[in-house]
């Protein structure tokens, strides 16, 4: 052995022959190959749950998260601390799957938290793929909802036995045996196996951070009766370590540092650092040969690094670039080498199941921005950049695919509903992006025998009595068949229909306008039917205001076009020919001039000086702006703004054109 100052003096003379950067590369290889002798130890799978947290929105699955976390030693300084992303605290639902890891006595529990709303179903039908069990969570006030209902029918289609969770039995409105019975009808309508029927029941409340077994017992426990539960119950992952290795990408990301991240379960084997693997889509095509340069888990509420991806355990792999949401990325065998992989034959490696995600059914126009205030606000304003942008989100979210728009030569993006679409639009527009909307339009296609087939939803409505037969009469007009009428506690009703997609683009904000906000609406697709009749005349909307000049607002304009109808702009705001300001009274457009100045002259009195009273100008959100449009029109988009505006701008044009 040497001593510490004969190891020095030995790095200085191998220093000083093969140079300082010839020697950091030897201590870098010696501490790799070091590395690799000493591996972390694999963990046995049978000591591993998989299972994804799904439910309705706002049923609690993020709260629960939370308390999850903070009975397994986890610190936890916020609420809803998996709805990491900017837009999900803003408007309190959850946009995207999240895996997290939670160490319980000897376990390891990876917990996905999954959305609740219908528009981002493909999140959970994707993560559905790569867990072993699922906890079903149910509000216990609301019961069963729409959103229960799609996530329960996916969840058993894949052979899974649902741990049923009635939350909120704190709440004094909560009824959980009725709650219970209900769901037990809606396990047997979806053909639910005798097994999956005889459901295990965890009562508790996340928000106070307790579960129980019964609702006699003590709600002293914290969370521990569900987490033993879900030990119980949830099965360990069907896999082998003895294997070839093999792993299904679920998720993708994107880290500043290493580049794109593949997420997904680990079917077989064990990967190691620097281990070449082959990828392989789901049609069995071979993509890439690509070398796995780091491996990432999420332990807690961090992202760590480890040595092993092995089976049964959710992992993140860096270094495939060639990827996509369903591909298997694999070894030919235990021992290959890269001479193996790039001599492989297609056929020695088959692509793992991955399940089917139901196709997009509402579709916008995205175009770049070519208003006369283009570029004043934005960053990214070419249609090059805008393409890049949008492909690489279909990559990531299978729910949505973009295509090219021959006819108005923009892209074409198709995606679940008008919520989502929204989503995607203002997440391009907080990257600095200025573009063009076409209104939504729902998809359809043809049947074997050439009929015209379009979405048709559940619509399921909660509001107060009094407003109950106004919302009938509104929907019928949108081609709505009424299903079921019920009342529930408060005085309310609870109404469900069947309608068409097309029927319900640009209702939400009619509807909120209706019930005066007071009213539920939960939508989801039910399936493909006959085109129905066009809608009727009196779901049209009225007329518009539209500016003939282009400049500054300036009040005393505005105050003179006030009895036209509603503005939707106020004093001092730029605005440009063809730009719609406003909603006339009538059913009819009217080119208007709001930057008309007020005339200057030596006369003064107390009437003339008086300061005009507007009143505040109806501001629109992204989803209502892009469902108010029609097919004449566009809406504007830029990070700092949100207009309307004619396709056409000139007037004497859209005069000639007849538009």
């Amino acid at each position: 052995m040497f001593t510490s100052a004969e190891m020095s003096r030995n790095s200085l003379k191998l220093i000083r022959s093969v140079g300082l950067q010839h020697y950091r590369s030897r201590v870098h290889s010696f501490c790799a190959q070091a590395a690799a002798f000493s591996p972390e130890p694999v963990r046995d799978p049978s000591k591993v749950r998989n299972a994804a947290i799904i439910a309705h929105v706002d049923h609690g699955k993020s709260t629960l998260c939370d308390k999850i976390l903070r009975d397994c030693s986890i610190q936890v300084r916020e609420e809803r601390i998996m709805d990491s992303g900017d837009l999900e605290r803003e408007r309190g639902i959850t946009i995207t799957s999240k895996v997290t890891t939670a160490e319980y006595k000897d376990y390891l529990i990876n917990v996905v938290d999954s959305p609740g709303h219908s528009d981002f179903g493909g999140e959970v039908e994707r993560i559905l793929g790569m867990v072993d069990g699922a906890v079903l969570l149910v509000d216990a006030t609301e019961g069963p909802m729409a959103q229960t209902k799609f996530v329960l029918s996916k969840a058993l289609a894949l052979n899974l036995k649902p741990l049923v969770v009635i939350n909120k039995i704190d709440r004094d409105t909560a009824r959980p045996d009725a709650v219970e019975s209900e769901l037990f009808d809606l396990f047997a309508s979806l053909d639910a196996s005798e097994e999956q029927l005889d459901f295990t029941t965890v009562y508790a409340s996340a928000k106070e951070g307790w579960a129980s077994l019964s609702l006699d017992e003590g709600r002293d426990r914290g969370i521990t009766p569900l987490l033993d539960k879900i030990v119980e119950l949830v099965p360990p992952p069907n896999v082998s370590l003895n294997e070839s290795f093999s792993f299904v990408i679920t998720m993708l990301s994107r880290d500043p540092f290493l580049g794109r991240m593949a997420t997904g379960k680990v079917f077989s084997g064990v990967a190691k650092v620097g281990d070449v693997v082959h990828v392989v889509s789901r049609d069995g095509v071979r993509k890439a040969n690509a070398r796995i340069t780091k491996i990432t888990a999420s332990r807690g509420l961090k992202r760590e690094e480890v040595q092993l991806a092995s089976a049964g355990d959710i992992v993140s792999l860096a270094g495939i670039s060639d990827m996509a949401v369903g591909d298997t990325v694999a070894f030919p065998s235990p021992n290959a080498t890269p001479a193996d992989c790039a001599n492989l034959e297609v056929s020695t490696i088959k692509p793992l199941w991955a399940p089917a995600i139901d196709p997009p059914t509402v579709s916008v126009t995205v175009s770049v921005n070519d208003s006369p205030l283009a570029g004043k606000e934005g960053e990214v304003l070419t249609s090059q950049k805008l393409a890049e942008w949008l492909h690489t989100e279909a990559e990531n979210n299978v729910s949505i695919a973009v295509e090219h728009d021959e006819m108005t030569d923009g892209l074409e993006v198709k995606g679940r509903g008008e919520l989502q679409l929204g989503i995607l639009v203002e997440t391009l527009r907080r990257e600095g992006a200025e573009l063009a909307l076409s209104p939504p339009r729902v998809l359809t296609k043809e049947d074997r025998e050439g009929n015209l087939l379009e979405p048709l939803e559940e619509l399921h409505i909660e509001v107060d009595d009094e407003h109950s037969g106004m919302i009938i009469e509104k929907l019928s007009e949108r081609q709505a068949s009424l299903v079921d009428v019920r009342p529930v506690l408060g005085g309310r009703t609870r109404i469900s229909f069947l309608c068409p997609s097309r029927g319900l683009l640009g209702y939400r904000q009619v509807f909120t306008q209706d019930t005066r906000g007071t009213g539920i609406m939960n939508r989801i697709f039910a399936e493909w039917a006959p085109a129905k009749a066009s809608l009727k005349s009196s779901v049209a909307r009225k007329g518009m205001l539209v500016s003939m000049a282009s400049g500054v607002t300036s009040a005393h304009a505005l105050a003179a076009l006030e009895a036209r109808g509603t503005l939707f702009v106020g004093p001092r705001e730029p605005v440009y020919t063809g730009m719609i300001i406003g909603e006339n009274s009538r059913d009819m457009d009217i080119d208007v001039n709001p930057v008309k100045a007020k005339q200057l002259t030596n006369f003064r009195t107390h009437q003339k000086d008086d300061t005009f009273r507007l009143s505040p100008p109806r501001l629109f959100s992204l989803e209502a702006a892009m469902s108010y449009v029609t097919a004449s029109e566009k809406v504007e988009v830029t990070p700092k703004s949100i207009r309307m505006r004619k396709r056409v701008l000139d007037p004497a044009e859209r005069a000639r054109k007849k538009i």
